[in-house]
């Protein structure tokens, strides 16, 4: 049978206070909203529609590279209004329509599919989702008659007895697609000014459509986003999950209470990583790896047995094979560094290839360059890429010795096998296995130190007042 997915974005989430749209504030490194649309689009929907409210513009462009559209909202009124939006958008649509709230975003598939399998195994005309919360709360409560469902209470209608009950609405429903003819019949809540998309529950009831409530999920997994302290409260949550995950998965956390890896990063096993690492976006990291404290990596990719050292910055690069680099290196995007190669401390490299076996140890710039196999390069060396309008490359081939302090004027190539010598400035092609040298001659100035301290001492001025022509007498 076919399926639809709806996710209701409109809401102002006025409690978050800010200027962002609730459903764009970042969980797990991308905006909630985007976690909920790649949890509904691992179902394989027929169609996703998400209703926004007007000037959304912020939502659609992040949502862009998903196959969605959109229904407008042109006023805050109420999960009721919204799903009407987003029924206008799928007018011809047969089939089960599924609705999920977009500050939801720790909504899992096997949860949602779930819930699709017993909606259809029971062929209910409206399923719903249910948890048991503990604590207080603002849930709409789930109202039994025996086990069949009667209806929903928001929190803000429900009265002391109603309060008590602890099983309630996540705001994710399974429905057929004749049901959205019952909106119609849905009023304005006059305490709210809304119209609820729960009370479609006892008007269905009331008609004989067959309504269950399915207690499948638990509250941090169903829980809706509405506060900071909410979406606190989930990214831990979230982290937590992640790595139960790694951990089955063979990997080795020194503290993993201080360490943050994003949902969609990979890690191989026996790998090793110490505290407050984080590792964000796409990043996969091989096996035998081992992260040292307070590193950063993102988007990048690590082959097996790299060692990033103490406080590196990682961006957008990839690693090969038995590489080391920190400890306090930077690897701006688009850099490669390959097997075996070292990249030391106070090292930056931006979109730049560097050879195996190469090693820049400490205390150096390595900018648009192309560096070959084995090649040292000394303390303080700089490609100067740049001149002010444009990068140029710097290439170095293999086996190449780099003295230290040495600056590469870009464009410019040194050829295989050369030695440049330290304190040198290099603008011009350096051939293959020579010495290239642009120091200016070491000359000797014999006393020069002795004579500059009998002429500051000539020039020191008489103490104790006796300067001449003072016309002070010594007392």
């Amino acid at each position: 049978m076919k399926l639809a997915a709806v996710v209701l974005a409109a809401g102002l989430g006025t409690r978050m206070k800010s200027a962002l749209p609730k459903v764009l504030h970042p969980l797990g490194g991308k905006p909630m909203v985007q976690q909920v649309i790649e949890t509904v689009q691992s179902l394989k929907p027929a169609a996703s529609v998400v209703v926004v409210g007007p000037g959304n513009g912020e939502i659609r462009n992040a949502l862009k590279d998903f196959p969605v559209r959109f229904a407008v909202q042109k006023e805050p009124k109420g999960t009721g209004d919204a799903f009407k939006a987003a029924v206008q958008v799928l007018k011809k649509f047969e089939g089960t329509l599924l609705v999920v709230s977009g500050d939801t975003p720790l909504i899992t598939g096997e949860t949602l599919r779930e819930l699709l399998r017993l909606h259809r195994r029971r062929k209910e005309d409206i399923s719903l989702l249910s948890f048991e919360a503990e604590g207080p709360h603002a849930y709409g409560r789930i109202i039994r008659k025996g086990s069949t469902v009667a209806a929903i209470v928001e929190d803000r209608d429900a009265g002391t007895e109603q309060k008590k009950i602890k099983e309630v609405n996540s705001g994710i429903y399974a429905l057929e697609a004749p049901m959205v003819k019952l909106l119609k019949e849905i009023r304005l809540n006059e305490k709210k000014g809304e119209y609820y998309l729960t009370d479609l529950i006892h008007i269905a009831v009331g008609k004989g459509f067959r309504v269950g409530a399915h207690p499948l999920g638990n509250e941090r997994e169903l829980t809706g986003i509405n506060t900071r302290s909410d979406l606190y409260r989930a990214g831990m949550y979230l982290r937590d999950r992640v790595l139960a995950r790694l951990l089955d998965r063979g990997i080795t956390f020194m503290d993993k209470n201080s360490v943050f890896i994003h949902p969609d990063a990979e890690i191989g096993e026996d790998t090793v990583i110490y505290p407050n690492v984080h590792i964000e976006g796409k990043t996969v990291v091989g096996n035998g790896c081992v992260l040292y404290p307070n590193c950063r990596i993102v988007d990048s990719v690590l082959g097996n047995g790299v060692v990033v050292k103490d406080s590196t910055l990682v961006e957008s690069s990839v690693i090969k094979d038995r590489a080391e680099v920190g400890p306090f290196a930077h690897l701006r995007p688009g850099s490669v560094i390959g097997p075996s190669a070292k990249i030391g401390n106070f090292v930056e490299v931006k979109k730049s290839v560097i050879g195996e076996g190469t090693k820049a140890s400490h205390l150096s710039y390595l900018g648009d360059a192309e560096i070959g196999n084995n090649v040292n390069i000394g303390a303080g060396t700089i490609t100067c890429n740049y001149d002010g309008r444009m990068k140029h490359r710097t290439v170095i081939e293999d086996e190449v010795f780099i003295g230290s302090d040495t600056q590469l004027v870009a464009p410019v190539r040194v050829g295989k096998g050369a030695y440049i010598g330290a304190g040198s400035t290099i603008t011009k092609e350096v051939p293959s296995h020579s010495l290239a040298l642009s120091r200016t001659a070491q000359r000797h100035i014999e006393n020069w130190a002795v004579r500059r301290q009998e002429k500051a001492a000539a020039q020191k001025p008489a103490r104790n007042g006796n300067r001449k022509g003072s016309g002070k007498a010594p007392r």
